[in-house]
């Protein structure tokens, strides 16, 4: 499905450019602007900044071929040496259609007015205007779909090797049940979406965004590449440092001319949200560091851990089935059991305990007192009490949850299981254990 579309687009151009080469040769082309004229006016406005600036809109042309090398892993074996050749074949292409469209829009149309649209004017002369008119629009459209899918194609796959070394969730590393990386294509959607809503679809205005990081990315490869040439040296490394040296000079002066030039067209984003950007990926970096250090079974102090006791609390507000369902299941666990119900009201301890009696299977029920009736806070100052006292054991907490038929019916109950949780989540030596109770209707 993909290659298709590409190869009727190559075709379509190389045949508009060898039409247009002939028509040129036998002078059959004629500008619509007098060639003196723009060559005089050209010459007299050039400096150095124009040729550095030509040089750097140029480069943008290069965008995209990244795709190969962030992509090697998804090539066939050997898939350095096919990569290679799949790079060397785009630049073939690349350089072909940039040089023979360029050349045609020169000699066509000089002037940049009468470049909209340009592929009108420069199909018109070379070709027929019918079929083969449809067929360069339908082809190009077709690409700049296929061009799109490429950042989803490759994104993805750069993110899971971020996410891989630590700089990025670990989520993203994986693939999705559709053997694709799903986190970073959704991340990608999202982000997409929200450019196209805030630059109103204006890819003028959306192509220095691109561009800016496209080229520093392409800079920081090759000093990357210089130095490991440096470093490792091996065959060739002189040549190989010349080659990488001289792509590090070019990349990294075209970024500062896009940048400088397109600063105020939106290239400020980028370069204030490329350092964001770092310092995120460091942060998130040492986050991962420290937890590989804190979870390591080598760290200083780490043994085998003694057995130590365990003891079961049932949080109770009142006798019913949810609250037997969760002493059935704290029965089936070793350890001390025990019911804690905080006396907020003297009447409904009595009859809890009544209650409990019959019920309760002969475990001990604990009455805490509650003189300003707040029951999680009574709780949590008797698990920190138990904490404090018994620096060896672990506490389990089973806490009896009634969940509704329908969502909305949750609105009607108290949220008070889900305080208990959130309130003990973070306490060490503290197990929370949730033993749900499902209502019908």
């Amino acid at each position: 499905m993909f290659a298709v579309p590409t190869y009727m687009f190559i075709g379509t151009m190389l045949l508009l450019i060898a039409v247009g080469t002939f028509q040129l040769l036998f002078g059959q082309l004629t500008p619509v602007v007098s060639q003196s004229v723009a060559t005089q006016t050209a010459v007299e406005s050039v400096s150095v900044f124009l040729l550095l600036r030509a040089f750097s809109s140029g480069c943008t042309a290069l965008t995209g071929v990244e795709v190969v090398s962030n992509g090697v892993t998804a090539f066939r074996h050997p898939a350095p040496k096919n990569a290679v050749m799949t790079m060397i074949a785009m630049a073939l292409v690349l350089g072909v259609l940039f040089l023979g469209i360029s050349t045609m829009a020169y000699r066509w149309a000089c002037s940049r007015k009468t470049m909209k649209p340009w592929s009108r004017r420069l199909h018109a002369p070379s070709l027929a205007k019918d079929s083969s008119t449809i067929c360069c629009k339908v082809s190009t459209m077709l690409i700049l779909v296929l061009a799109a899918n490429s950042a989803f194609a490759g994104f993805p796959r750069l993110a899971s090797l971020l996410a891989r070394d630590g700089y990025l969730p670990h989520q993203m590393e994986h693939l999705g049940d559709r053997l694709v990386f799903s986190n970073g294509i959704i991340i990608l959607g999202v982000f997409s979406c929200l450019l196209i809503v805030v630059f109103d679809g204006d890819t003028h205005a959306l192509i220095p965004l691109y561009a800016v990081g496209v080229f520093l990315s392409f800079t920081l490869a090759q000093v990357g590449m210089v130095r490991r040439w440096l470093s490792t040296r091996g065959p060739h490394w002189l040549k190989k440092i010349l080659i990488n040296g001289i792509g590090a000079i070019a990349t990294a002066i075209a970024t500062a001319i896009i940048a400088s030039t397109k600063f105020l067209h939106g290239a400020w984003i980028v370069i204030i949200l490329i350092p964001i950007l770092i310092m995120m990926f460091r942060g998130i970096h040492l986050h991962y560091k420290e937890v590989a250090d804190q979870i390591a079974l080598d760290r200083r102090g780490s043994r085998p851990p003694k057995p130590r006791r365990s003891l079961i609390l049932i949080p109770v507000s009142e006798m019913n089935l949810a609250v037997v369902r969760a002493l059935d299941f704290a029965r089936s666990r070793p350890g001390d059991i025990r019911g804690v119900l905080v006396d907020v009201d003297p009447s409904i301890t009595a009859r809890v305990e009544m209650q409990w009696a019959q019920w309760g299977c002969g475990i001990n029920l604990v009455i805490l007192p509650s003189p300003y009736r707040s029951i999680v806070s009574s709780l949590l100052d008797y698990v920190e009490e138990i904490l404090d006292k018994e620096p060896h054991t672990w506490v389990t907490v089973v806490i009896p949850e009634i969940l509704p038929a329908h969502w909305w019916q949750n609105l009607l109950h108290n949220q008070r299981a889900l305080l208990l949780k959130a309130s003990l989540l973070f306490k060490d030596r503290v197990i929370l254990t949730d033993v749900p109770f499902h209502l019908t209707r």
